[in-house]
């Protein structure tokens, strides 16, 4: 969480006015979470479609904002929410804190990580909440993950597997070299699993492998990390997606001095010899909404976060020497946090 003068966040007006940029799921959900709460009203919403705008507004009850630009230059928003294609994310959130705005930020906060530090260092000058959401935090398997740790002993290994079939893909964003970014900075969420449980990483490998159709468009691609930590752990983060698979893999594994952790989205086990311990995973439904009345709780009562900004910025620059790692052929060293 940044800095914040406490009586900067309590001088905000009820109900907080709220624009956001996108029309996709996530801006979608973070909309009726806004509307069916009483601390907040959606003011107007931008994006890149002017139909799906229209819709979306409609749909509402918000203005259309003719671009985000303009959005966050209006005097009668509290706060911008970003739900739009990552390339974008840092650029709208540093306009927006120039405009003194309150700003929500899908993850990644930036596909640049000097942008993203610029970004972190503006919203502590000028006193505005910057939170960056990472609901894989908030879900009941990361909480699962978390609380079963200590069942196992010293750990020494971790592998985190999420493979997505996906037959014919579109044009779509998600599988654009420019808008998503690479694969591990796009996902964050599965490096920033790692360094929330285990702390700070010394040293990254990774592999990535595309299946080009267009120069700036893929089918399909794969990315293998190798993490490093500081307390002797090694972790591997596979990430892949698209045309190439045809089984559906999400496995986490973690091994242990007394024990296996294996969890899936639904449930997990410790293992422990011939003994086998099922362990309940809690819901993934309401992730958007639940992070979405946190922030507003923040802003009316101030009451913390559930992540903060150093831990989001460190994931960020694991997750960029793996790209660079990726590129070069070669591990990459990360100084200390």
């Amino acid at each position: 969480m940044t800095n914040i003068d406490t009586r900067s966040v309590f001088s905000i007006n009820s109900p907080i006015r709220v624009g956001i940029v996108g029309t996709g799921f996530a801006a979608k959900l973070r909309a009726e979470t806004i509307q069916a709460d009483g601390r907040s009203n959606l003011v107007a919403v931008a994006g890149h479609t002017p139909d799906k705008i229209a819709a979306f507004c409609q749909g509402f009850g918000a203005e259309v904002a003719v671009s985000w630009r303009k959005l966050v230059e209006r005097d009668d928003l509290d706060l911008v929410i970003v739900c739009t294609v990552n390339r974008d994310h840092g650029a709208i959130v540093q306009a927006a804190l120039e405009n003194d705005k309150h700003v929500v930020v899908e993850y990644p906060l930036s596909l640049d990580v000097s942008e993203a530090e610029r970004a972190i260092e503006l919203a502590a000058q000028k006193q505005k909440l910057l939170h960056i959401e990472h609901i894989e935090l908030l879900g009941g398997l990361h909480q699962a993950i978390k609380e079963s740790l200590p069942l196992i002993g010293k750990v020494f290994y971790a592998r985190y597997v999420t493979i997505a079939p996906q037959r014919s893909v579109p044009q779509r964003w998600t599988f654009q070299h420019s808008l998503f970014g690479f694969p591990l900075v796009g996902a964050i969420s599965r490096l920033h699993r790692f360094t929330d449980l285990f702390g700070e990483v010394t040293s990254v490998n990774c592999q990535s492998q595309f299946w080009d159709t267009q120069p700036d468009f893929y089918k399909a691609c794969l990315c293998n990390a190798q993490l490093r930590f500081a307390n002797g752990i090694v972790a591997e983060a596979v990430y892949g997606k698209g045309e190439t698979f045809w089984q559906s893999e999400n496995v986490f594994t973690i091994y242990g001095e007394e024990g296996t952790l294996v969890f899936t989205p639904e449930s997990g086990q410790l293992i422990q010899g011939e003994n086998r311990r099922t362990i309940k995973v809690g819901t993934r439904r309401g992730l958007f909404a639940k992070d979405t009345d946190i922030v507003l709780e923040y802003l009316s009562n101030g009451t913390p976060l559930y992540v903060n900004n150093a831990s989001s910025l460190y994931a960020l620059k694991v997750a960029d020497a793996a790209r660079r790692s990726s590129e070069s052929g070669q591990n990459v060293a990360i100084r200390s946090a």
